[in-house]
C-alpha cells in the first residue's frame, strides 16, 4: 500500500514540449512546467523522449536531471538507444512502453508476455544502475505474471479503455473496465509489485481508480497541460490532487 496512505501524483510534462514544438521556439519551456508542477504539488515528474523526438527532446532530459528535486520517471521504448540515453542519466525511475511512430499516443500496454525474454535482458542492466523499472501494460493477468517474472519492481495498469468508454458515455464496459483495472491492482500487489496507473485520466475519471488503495501513483499529463489552458497549470494540478486524496480518504 502507499506509504501512509498517500497516493503519488506524478506529471506528465509531454505535451509542454508538443505546444513549444509546433512553433519550433523555446517557449514554453518544459522546465518551466516542471518547476511549476513541484511546487503545485507534484510528487514527481514524467517525460517521454520519443524515438522521433516529436515533443520531448535530449536537451529537455538533460535540463529536468539538473533542475528537478523531485523523482524522474523517463518513460522509453525498449530500444538500445533509449537504454543508453537512461544508463547514462541513471533517472529515479524508467518505464517502459510501446512505441509506434504513426500513433499520436500510446496506445495500449506493452506486450511483455511474448517478449518476456528480450525484455528480462532489456531491463537488467537499467536496474543494476539504480533505476526502478516500471513496465506499463494493460489491465490483464497474463501481462501482470509477465511483468513480475521479468524482474520489473514497477507495473504501470493502462487507463486508456476506461476513460476512453468514460468519455464515450459507455457506462456499462467503463465500468467492467474499472473493474479489470481493480483486480489487477489488487492481483499485482499480491506478487509484490508496486502498482501505478495512467494515461487519460481527468477530474471526471480519477477517483475510482485513485480509490483502489493498492495503486501508489498516477500518472497524468495530457488532461492537465490542456487544463492548464483554463485554469493555469498549477491550479489544474492542484484540483487533481484534491480530487485524489479525497478519493483516497473516502476508502
Amino acid at each position: 500500500m502507499a506509504e501512509n496512505g498517500k497516493l503519488r501524483l506524478g506529471v506528465n510534462i509531454d505535451h509542454v514540449a508538443t505546444v513549444r514544438n509546433a512553433r519550433g521556439g523555446a517557449y514554453p519551456d518544459p522546465l518551466r512546467a516542471a518547476r511549476i508542477a513541484q511546487e503545485a504539488g507534484a510528487d514527481g515528474i514524467t517525460a517521454h523522449l520519443r524515438e522521433d523526438r516529436r515533443h520531448i527532446s535530449d536537451a529537455d532530459i538533460d535540463g529536468l536531471m539538473d533542475v528537478l528535486t523531485v523523482p524522474l520517471n523517463f518513460e522509453m521504448a525498449a530500444t538500445d538507444e533509449m537504454q543508453k540515453i537512461a544508463l547514462r542519466h541513471k533517472p529515479h525511475a524508467v518505464c517502459i512502453v510501446p512505441e509506434k511512430r504513426e500513433e499520436r499516443t500510446t496506445e495500449g500496454g506493452l506486450e511483455v508476455a511474448r517478449e518476456e525474454n528480450r525484455l528480462a535482458h532489456f531491463i537488467a542492466p537499467l536496474r543494476d544502475a539504480g533505476s526502478r523499472v516500471s513496465i506499463f501494460i494493460a489491465a490483464e493477468q497474463r501481462q501482470v505474471e509477465a511483468a513480475h517474472r521479468i524482474g520489473a519492481e514497477v507495473i504501470e495498469l493502462h487507463t486508456g479503455a476506461y476513460c476512453d468508454a468514460h468519455a464515450e458515455g459507455r457506462t456499462q464496459e467503463a465500468g467492467a473496465e474499472l473493474e479489470r483495472l481493480r483486480e489487477m491492482a489488487a492481483f499485482a500487489h499480491g506478487l509484490g509489485l508496486e502498482v501505478h496507473a495512467g494515461h487519460g485520466l481527468s477530474f471526471d475519471t480519477v477517483a475510482p481508480v485513485a480509490a483502489f488503495p493498492e495503486v501508489q501513483e498516477l500518472n497524468i499529463g495530457h488532461f492537465l497541460v490542456g487544463e492548464a489552458i483554463f485554469l493555469g497549470l498549477a491550479p489544474a494540478i492542484q484540483e487533481m490532487r484534491r480530487l485524489m486524496d479525497g478519493a483516497r480518504k473516502q476508502h
